[in-house]
């Protein structure tokens, strides 16, 4: 062990994440939340904003890395909401088919390459909330372009907006 720098001082000295923060990453994460709880006025919806929260962080802070990318995003978005819906429908509601959806989205978003950890949230939603067998169609996935196309209409406009998206570890 080095005396110099003992462990606890190196991993505080690189403890955190550096991440680039500007306002118009802040205001597209205002406004695209803001029109989610504006159009989903029920208190059903309200319990989507912390998942779509995560998908949009992880699109604007880490655009280079794979559950940032653009399939990711829809596919594991709509995936995990489907697998939850899926079974909610065959196996029913509560917090026993919520965990089940958890597991499947676990397993079966990786094997399918398009893994986004907000997908393994939404595919709880279904199965707790009842929203419905079109749930994925009708909410999941125009949430999930709409976040995708903006990142990227405004990577190009913006110059200070992250560019999105962006090659695996770039």
């Amino acid at each position: 062990m080095n005396a110099h720098h003992p462990l606890p001082g190196r991993m505080l000295a690189r403890w955190g994440a550096a991440l680039p923060w500007n306002l118009s990453t802040a205001l597209w994460i205002a406004a695209m939340l803001s029109a989610l709880a504006w159009l989903g006025r029920s208190e059903q919806l309200a319990f989507l904003i912390p998942p779509f929260a995560a998908t949009l962080t992880i699109i604007a802070y880490l655009p280079e890395v794979a559950i940032a990318q653009p399939l990711a995003v829809v596919c594991g978005s709509v995936g995990g909401a489907a697998i939850g819906t899926g079974l909610s429908l065959l196996l029913g509601f509560g917090p026993d088919v919520a965990v089940l959806a958890a597991l499947g989205a676990m397993i079966a978003l990786p094997l399918l390459r398009v893994f986004h950890p907000p997908g393994v949230a939404l595919a709880m939603y279904p199965a707790l909330l009842h929203p419905g067998a079109v749930f994925p169609l009708e909410v999941v996935l125009p949430f999930a372009l709409a976040a995708v196309l903006s990142a990227s209409l405004l990577s190009r406009l913006l110059p200070r907006f992250p560019r999105y998206p962006r090659a695996l570890g770039s």
